[in-house]
């Protein structure tokens, strides 16, 4: 079955300016997942989409097969990603010809992930019969246990309660949280009228915490660095 990877990396940023194209240990940060894709060999283009000619640059002296200008209705702090993934998609198959059967988007800003954790992703897809296969880690806050909501009269309570109540955390149903590092559709999925990532029967792979990181600040960009060099 014919693969896309797409890596959508817009220029405005308000956690770390220019994050996607700033230097981690001597590589632009969207370079560890153009690098990452290619070492897969799994994918039949490797397509980057930004509103930014300068991060497009970045992206095909790393290796990136395709270059996709992104409208900037798709690229402001309110867009959606979905949108801007079908876009890049769609915008590859005309320039290409063809439709691909599966849909692979690695996150710009997930640096940490491994080769491995995208072959497993899409392996999880392709033998589950699953519709879509999104990505996670073990939570460290659980919803039945010690994860609370406040209400309008700042009244708190635990977001899910069980009866009986748990006790202990080792009790509660597994919970993991979404790292947004890798989201993997089957072609009728991804275009299909919903924009939800869930799906009648979406999967999770785990990945372990320490590649489950995800740049959204200062703080995050430096422990990401620190990570890597202990690497």
């Amino acid at each position: 079955m014919s693969k896309i990877c797409t890596i959508c990396a817009r220029a405005g940023s308000k956690g770390v300016a220019n994050k996607n194209i700033r230097p981690l240990l001597g590589k632009p940060l969207i370079a560890y997942s153009i690098l990452q894709a290619k070492q897969c060999s799994l994918f039949d283009v490797i397509a980057v989409s930004s509103d930014s000619e300068q991060i497009l640059d970045i992206s095909r002296q790393w290796g990136a097969d395709c270059l996709i200008k992104r409208p900037l209705e798709l690229a402001d702090d309110k867009a959606a990603k979905v949108p801007a993934i079908q876009h890049c998609v769609r915008e590859v198959e005309k320039l290409s010809g063809t439709l691909f059967d599966i849909i692979v988007d690695l996150d710009a800003t997930s640096p940490l992930r491994d080769v491995s954790d995208i072959v497993g992703a899409v392996r999880l897809l392709e033998e589950t019969g699953a519709s879509n296969v999104i990505t996670g880690t073990p939570s460290h806050r659980s919803p039945y246990f010690n994860l609370v909501e406040m209400n309008s009269s700042g009244v708190v309570h635990l977001s899910k309660l069980l009866d009986p109540p748990v006790v202990r955390r080792q009790d509660a149903p597994p919970c993991f949280d979404m790292n947004a590092s890798i989201y993997v559709w089957r072609r009728e999925n991804f275009f299909g009228p919903s924009l939800t990532v869930f799906h009648h029967n979406t999967r999770l792979y785990v990945m372990p915490p320490d590649r489950s990181k995800d740049i959204d600040s200062e703080l995050d960009f430096e422990f990401v660095e620190l990570l890597l060099k202990k690497r």
